[in-house]
């Protein structure tokens, strides 16, 4: 690992600590970086130093603009996970800077995090591919006591057609997901 890439995710990490919510004993901002790192080694392991820096920076300071300041419903949470994909670009984009990083890994990382070429851009894809693992492997199971059968459908058909195929092949061999959920990471 390289001192700038260290610098980098020990900033991201300082900053991530600061989230006053608790899980597991630790902040948890700090700890969806942590294991959005662990889970791009599992899959990514030769990526690039941009994309180690996205899925460590993904939510940084998440935390700092609630939901709540958005209007409910669809629209609302589509607004807001604009802005924070806007935020957490710039937040990280600054801290590369700061790192010593050059203005390519700069905005690599920056249209990563603000989604820029999802479906195309393969480092894009990659860290969405990391994102809908790590929710699934870390996430899911709390996350679905909250919903209907029907909406806990629903959001796993949408996590399925986020990811690349490649994703999706190895979602089924590495999670026992029950039907109907497992067919929708095969359609």
């Amino acid at each position: 690992m390289t001192g700038t890439l260290q610098a980098a995710l020990a900033a991201i990490d300082v900053a991530n600590a600061a989230d006053p919510t608790m899980e597991e004993g630790q902040p948890a901002a700090l700890l969806y970086g942590q294991r959005m790192s662990e889970e791009l080694a599992r899959l990514f392991p030769d990526a690039s130093e941009p994309l180690q820096i996205a899925a460590r920076g993904q939510h940084v300071e998440r935390w700092l603009l609630p939901r709540t300041d958005y209007p409910e419903g669809r629209v609302g949470y589509l607004e807001w996970r604009r802005e924070q994909g806007r935020r957490h670009a710039e937040r990280v984009m600054g801290i590369m800077a700061d790192a010593g990083y050059d203005a390519e890994a700069i905005e690599t990382a920056g249209r990563m995090l603000r989604k820029e070429g999802i479906k195309r851009d393969p480092q894009v894809q990659a860290l969405e591919d990391v994102i809908c693992f790590t929710f699934v492997r870390h996430y899911f199971a709390p996350f679905a006591g909250t919903r209907t059968p029907e909406d806990l459908l629903d959001i796993v058909k949408k996590t399925a057609r986020k990811m690349s195929p490649e994703g999706r092949a190895r979602a089924l061999v590495d999670f026992d997901l029950p039907e109907p959920f497992a067919s929708a990471f095969r359609d």
